[in-house]
């Protein structure tokens, strides 16, 4: 060891009993039989003479900082029955020779920097009952000795990099109640006999490269199973109807398939069910009634996560949502067909921390209600059909992060009560149909650190001075709309501003003598299209007229015309690089500012024709 921040092994000196040294049991012959040095921050690597402790049964070491490998001289402990070095940052290969240790009922190598592959003689370990080796940079294929391990309850090999297929040999772990193997590169299909093992409490397969359909009588087969996840797979067919049957379940995590057909009845049977995740599959629901299946989970009191977006369902949120459990803290509904209104029941919904509905048609207007829910950290009601004003209680959401409200059709003014959420790291409400000036208490928010997006209203009034308050916000877009007024001057103060949308439709106006509020500007067509369908060709026929035909001069010379036009075309693409309309696609302020000085340097540097 090379370091004890605890001072816990002060103790371990030659004047001293060995049996009474911290962390060290003794047997009745006063031979060591368990080292206890769990959580200690211990550095160093594992000592190859705790291999010479020949009646050690145990031997905890996890929750440390260890490094290095693991020696050889561990598989020489005939005795042991416990090895648990989890938590620690040891590298190299698991020793082969671990399979004399053939007394070992658990082995747990969880979280660390294993390398290599799985030794298959660790299949026999007979006695093994929890084989842990998750978190880890394992590869190669999964040993099907493993299948061997009779009395195996827990077999986690979770966030490696292992591949190829589940061993069918698993049918034969009839004792296994836990079975991880989440985070891999898995592939194939799940060996039939998987679903047989009817002592499974645990299951999970989820982020694996895994196909087929998961049998539709599969929870009769596994009648214990209390987590079933298969999230982030290939699987195909229907959500199974017998796990709504499974009274014990408490988590059923879906998303990320290629599921197909409707939500199943039965759902009111999970009265334990803390997490519901269905998302980014194909599940249809048709008629105003799809979204009924919400009231039966009604009945799941602890339901803490209902996820059904990124599907095929039709219908209107019934009012019963208010209804769902007061633990629920997180409700994703975003990119289905629902429609219909937001119902004012949300706002029972007390520990509600995200709820997303983006991406659906939904009308009428944002129910005050909302403002009760006091926990909500991100509100997502972005791309719907949203009506009215913005209310001014969500002012009471003082923990938002993340406020979604573009692509509706809110009217009115920006509330002032948005200033009192001093959490608020992002908020966008562009392409609506808001009015008048943006209100300074947005711009007394410190946090606003990722995005602030109005563009596409039609607010008014002076571009705000207070924007320099600002100081650590990325990107900035307040294109489309009838702002006046210098903006630069107040630049100086956001440090971190890499994106500055109404900059580049700034240089647009400059150089046009169009603004993007103009009548002739409606519909698909904007000032930035315009222009792009002009440029460079037939850029003089966007070009504000003074432009094209004023003189420019430098110390009483004259700029040739044709510099005059390379200028321009060069000033008008730095502009439509800024207006993107992808702000990833658009230039950095940064990268803006240089390439327009690079365009003033070169001009100036230019050799000039005299005035005649």
């Amino acid at each position: 060891m090379k370091s004890d921040p605890s001072g816990t092994l002060a103790s371990w000196n030659e004047s001293s009993d060995l049996c009474r040294w911290s962390g060290v049991v003794c047997n009745s012959r006063s031979r060591v039989s368990a080292l206890d040095l769990r959580g200690l921050r211990l550095t160093g690597s594992v000592s190859p003479y705790v291999g010479n402790l020949s009646y050690l049964r145990f031997l905890y070491l996890q929750d440390n900082q260890l490094s290095g490998d693991l020696p050889h001289q561990l598989g020489g402990l005939l005795h042991l029955e416990v090895l648990n070095a989890s938590s620690n940052l040891i590298g190299g290969a698991i020793p082969a020779n671990f399979s004399r240790c053939f007394n070992l009922t658990t082995l747990d190598l969880s979280q660390n920097a294993l390398s290599g592959s799985i030794p298959s003689d660790l299949g026999l370990l007979s006695k093994l009952q929890v084989l842990k080796l998750g978190k880890n940079n394992l590869t190669g294929t999964i040993p099907s000795a493993i299948g061997n391990l009779s009395s195996l309850t827990t077999l986690n090999l979770a966030t490696n990099a292992l591949g190829g297929p589940i061993p069918g040999d698993f049918g034969r772990l009839h004792a296994l109640k836990v079975l991880q193997i989440a985070i891999n590169h898995l592939a194939g299909e799940v060996p039939p006999t998987l679903y047989n093992l009817s002592s499974l409490v645990f299951l999970d397969f989820a982020s694996n490269d895994l196909f087929g359909e998961i049998p539709g009588d599969v929870g009769y087969r596994l009648p214990n199973l209390v987590d079933f996840h298969f999230c982030f797979n290939q699987f195909t067919g229907l959500i199974p109807p017998s796990l709504h049957n499974v009274t014990s379940i408490q988590s059923l995590r879906f998303s990320h398939n290629f599921l197909h057909g409707p939500i199943p009845p039965g759902l009111g049977n999970l009265r334990n069910l803390v997490m519901y995740n269905i998302g980014f599959n194909q599940i249809v629901s048709s008629g105003a009634d799809g979204l009924q299946f919400i009231t039966s989970l009604t009945n799941s009191t602890r339901l803490e996560h209902l996820a059904i977006d990124e599907n095929l369902l039709e219908g209107v949120i019934p009012e019963s949502v208010g209804n769902l459990s007061s633990r629920l803290y997180k409700l994703y509904l975003g990119a289905n067909r629902i429609y219909g209104c937001i119902p004012a029941s949300i706002g029972q919904l007390s520990s509600l921390a995200l709820l997303n509905m983006s991406h659906n048609s939904i009308s009428g207007g944002i129910p005050p209600e909302v403002g009760q829910l006091r926990q909500l950290r991100m509100l997502g009601l972005a791309d719907n059909r949203l009506s009215g004003e913005i209310p001014a209680a969500i002012g009471n959401l003082t923990m938002l992060t993340e406020l979604q409200l573009r692509g509706n059709q809110l009217e009115g003014s920006i509330p002032s009560t948005l200033g009192q959420l001093q959490q608020l790291l992002s908020i966008d409400a562009s392409s609506n149909k808001l009015e008048g000036s943006i209100p300074r208490e947005l711009f007394t928010l410190s946090s606003l650190t990722s995005l602030l997006n109005l563009s596409k209203n039609s607010l008014s009034g002076p571009l705000p001075e207070d924007i320099s308050d600002l100081a650590n916000v990325v990107a900035i877009d307040l294109s489309g709309n009838m702002l006046s007024g210098n903006i630069t001057p107040a630049l100086g103060n956001c440090r971190s501003l890499q994106i500055l949308s109404i900059y580049g439709v700034m240089l647009l106006e400059l150089i046009t003598g169009k603004s993007p509020t103009d009548e002739g500007f409606a519909g698909d067509l904007s000032l930035e299209r315009w222009v792009r369908a002009a440029f460079p060709d037939e850029l003089t026929r966007v070009l504000d007229a003074e432009l094209t035909t004023a003189s420019i001069c430098h110390g009483g010379r004259r700029i040739s015309p044709e510099k005059q036009d390379e200028c321009l075309v060069s000033v008008t693409s730095v502009g439509l690089s800024c207006a993107k309309e992808s702000p990833d696609a658009r230039l950095t302020i940064r990268e803006a500012l240089s390439q327009l000085k690079r365009i003033r340097d070169g001009l100036l540097k230019l050799e000039l024709v005299i005035t005649i």
